[in-house]
């Protein structure tokens, strides 16, 4: 990762649990008093360089089950606010690929060395398949490849932003939003000249 990204996380990191810290303590109570402990459920995932790493979230589930504060945390992505803490560790971004289990790899096929660019840069807090729910694995892959070849601070500014958004309105509304003509205009362009480099490598 170079200085200028990580710089960029940390001081996103403090930033987010600075205006989200009270936030944070109500979900923690909300969490405690709907089912009880745990609050936080962490859960290995692959990071960078296929490192495995234990990602936090809010608990949402038990037994198998979304309790009813977790459809909450769920629909708004107020689950995960406690990967700040990941991004301050060097584990993940504010902004990458969606960080995955060593099951979800293997399912995927994506454990075969063409698929290293996906472990070239750290997971993120959000992104693009986050934000926008990739329908199909190429279109996961090709926002992923945006991840590891096209950072700018604009562009991880704008996704932050649109999660902002995900936390106040709810994904499906945001969704709608972004997939209209105009949505995450910064991103459009970047996912257009990475497919477009990847027809030239062809």
């Amino acid at each position: 990762m170079t200085p200028p990204r990580r710089l960029f996380d940390i001081a996103g990191a403090v930033a987010g649990l600075a205006v989200f810290a009270p936030v944070m303590l109500l979900i923690a109570l909300a969490v405690l008093l709907d089912d009880g402990r745990p609050i936080l459920f962490p859960q290995e995932r692959l990071g960078y360089r296929r490192r495995p790493f234990r990602i936090l979230k809010f608990r949402s589930m038990r037994d198998g089950r979304v309790t009813r504060v977790g459809r909450v945390l769920r629909a708004s992505g107020l689950d995960e606010l406690p990967q700040f803490f990941n991004i301050l560790a060097g584990e993940m971004s504010a902004v990458g690929p969606r960080p995955l289990t060593a099951d979800d790899v293997a399912r995927l096929g994506w454990d075969e060395r063409r698929f290293d660019f996906r472990w070239s840069c750290r997971p993120g807090l959000t992104g693009l398949a986050q934000l926008l729910g990739a329908r199909a694995d190429a279109d996961a892959l090709q926002f992923d490849r945006v991840h590891a070849n096209r950072w700018s601070p604009l562009l991880d500014s704008e996704l932050i932003a649109w999660s902002f958004a995900v936390n106040v309105f709810g994904k499906p509304r945001v969704r709608a939003w972004l997939r209209r003509d105009g949505g995450l205009s910064l991103v459009t362009s970047a996912v257009s000249a990475t497919a477009a480099g990847d027809r030239k490598a062809e």
